[in-house]
């Protein structure tokens, strides 16, 4: 057996907008999410940049649920998003008023969307692909009529940065990356790496 051949892939999120991406792009996999209690506080003393503690975040995901099958010929797909804007990071908001805060920081500026991507096969546990997945985007100047009807719609729940580019919104564009970056899985890049091989997909 060589690393990063495998019979079965492991998504490690519960997201449902990761699932879709990756049902859509054809993969057979199964989803186990990883424990409640392994995302981190982001902390600008332990973390070089924004992008270091989302890959960081996605490696304690995809570690949790790899330790579960020890030495199985698998691979454990782990991942975290976050919006980024004038240096701050922007995960999913706690509720209502938060999300206006986010929404209004972002309204009218250009801003970064991350995703920390990890692989890890649970036979090979010092070989590994980390890397981060960068999307930047333009929001349109909100109105306070356009805000109040999105947090209304309720679309904001859940979703790094309290927006969906998925759910189509005219006033928000992207500048360069990936969409599906945006959405919460980098697939162009996780195709890449899975790739099919004789039935298999191999990494």
């Amino acid at each position: 057996m060589e690393p990063f051949e495998f019979k079965k892939i492991i998504l490690a999120s519960n997201s449902p907008r990761r699932r879709s991406l990756m049902e859509e792009a054809g993969f057979c996999f199964q989803v186990l999410p990883a424990d409640g209690n392994v995302e981190t506080p982001f902390d600008p003393a332990k973390f070089a940049s924004p992008a270091d503690f989302v890959c960081h975040e996605a490696f304690l995901k995809a570690e949790n649920v790899a330790k579960r099958f020890p030495k199985e010929d698998l691979v454990v797909i782990g991942c975290d998003t976050i919006a980024v804007c004038n240096g701050e990071i922007l995960g999913k908001p706690a509720d209502r008023e938060d999300a206006r805060r986010m929404l209004s920081m972002l309204s009218g500026s250009i801003h970064e969307v991350i995703s920390g991507l990890c692989l890890l096969d649970p036979a090979f546990p010092s070989v590994r692909v980390l890397e981060p997945a960068v999307t930047r985007l333009e929001m349109d100047p909100l109105t306070e009529e356009m805000l109040e009807a999105y947090l209304d719609s309720g679309k904001w729940e859940g979703k790094a940065g309290a927006f969906g580019y998925q759910d189509g919104n005219d006033w928000l564009h992207v500048i360069s990356g990936t969409e599906s970056n945006v959405v919460g899985l980098p697939m162009e890049r996780l195709s890449e790496l899975l790739k099919p091989a004789e039935g298999w997909f191999r990494w």
